[in-house]
């Protein structure tokens, strides 16, 4: 599930002679984006809610101990001072990374993301900017998260211009792509999958790399039906790739990695390839961002579609506790919709 080296060396900065690898899990490669970008910017700061003490993740653990206490530090429990403070520290040309503990926690800041965040430099004529603004935010099922821990809130912040929304699906990509939001020039919120952070482990590169925010990875290729996902859930649909082609169904899976821009080129051409198209997302299903990829697929691929693009998505109910298994778009509802696509 690791995303491969010749991989990165293609579409990021990774030298072409690799330093060395360490086994990480996401939460470590977290970890490490965090202490390079301490170590390499003066500048910045890493605070929120327990950040001090390692969060509750431990995504920042120990972090403080090598930085100190004013680089590395806790916030009082307000979203909204949260996000306020970092865009007032980001606007004086300085490093500001915020966690907002849970995703489900970041609606108090919705105005201060949304209207101050990502008008800043427009609203300025380009005099100011905001642009070393990163908020992370773990999101989305971890098992037992109920509807205040589990939500996968993107496509809200999908909708505005000026900010850029992005997901890893693995250790190697969390890093390189966290790394890749801090150093772009506008202000990027970035998704952490939690139910990953200690599930999946990868050998991560030790050194700083940069993975695009821009470019989507066909993770598997395939030619007769295309699987669009992001996150965690682009580890579900290679899992619902492998049962497909246990019956004769060769399943395209395509990470769209970042999703405010999004790479529709890369879509487009595989789903003009293989006729068919499913987007699946843990978020509810109406006005979930893939309703915005099946827009855009229907608009560009109209005459090599064999069937209706299908979406396989959470329900429109809010975050069920102990009906999860039956919310989540696991992979048998996937591999379901992959065999209707394929008998159409």
């Amino acid at each position: 599930m690791g995303t491969s080296l010749k991989f990165l060396r293609k579409l990021s900065s990774v030298p072409e002679v690799v330093t060395g690898t360490k086994r990480m899990n996401l939460c470590a490669a977290v970890n490490d984006a965090l202490r390079i970008t301490l170590k390499k910017d003066d500048s910045s700061i890493v605070f929120g809610e327990d950040v001090a003490f390692g969060g509750v993740f431990r995504c920042t653990s120990e972090l403080r101990e090598e930085f100190g206490p004013n680089r590395v530090f806790n916030t009082p429990l307000s979203e909204q001072g949260i996000v306020g403070f970092a865009i007032g520290y980001a606007a004086m040309n300085c490093t500001a990374v915020a966690e907002i503990q849970f995703a489900d926690y970041i609606y108090p800041a919705f105005d201060q993301i949304v209207n101050e965040a990502a008008k800043y430099r427009y609203r300025s004529g380009g005099m100011f900017n905001v642009g070393g603004l990163t908020i992370r935010a773990p999101c989305g099922a971890v098992g037992h998260g109920g509807h205040y821990h589990s939500q996968s809130p993107e496509a809200y912040f999908c909708h505005t211009p000026g900010l850029k929304v992005a997901m890893p699906r693995d250790p190697i990509q969390a890093k390189g792509l966290l790394l890749s939001s801090i150093q772009d020039p506008n202000p990027v919120i970035f998704f952490e999958p939690k139910i990953l952070y200690r599930s999946v482990v990868a050998e991560v590169p030790v050194h700083e790399y940069t993975i695009p925010l821009e470019t989507a990875e066909v993770v598997r290729p395939g030619k007769d039906v295309t699987l669009i996902g992001w996150g965690a859930q682009v580890n579900v649909l290679m899992e619902t790739a492998q049962l497909a082609e246990a019956k004769g169904v060769s399943c395209e899976v395509i990470d769209l990695v970042s999703l405010l821009p999004w790479d529709a080129e890369t879509v487009v051409e595989s789903v003009k390839r293989t006729g068919k198209a499913i987007v699946s997302h843990e978020a509810p299903i109406t006005n979930g961002f893939g309703a915005e990829v099946a827009a855009t697929i229907q608009e560009h691929c109209f005459y090599n579609l064999e069937a209706p693009v299908r979406r396989v998505c959470g329900f429109d109910t809010p975050f069920p506790l102990v009906h999860e298994k039956y919310y989540l778009p696991n992979k048998w509802r996937c591999v379901e919709a992959v065999f209707d696509l394929a008998a159409a």
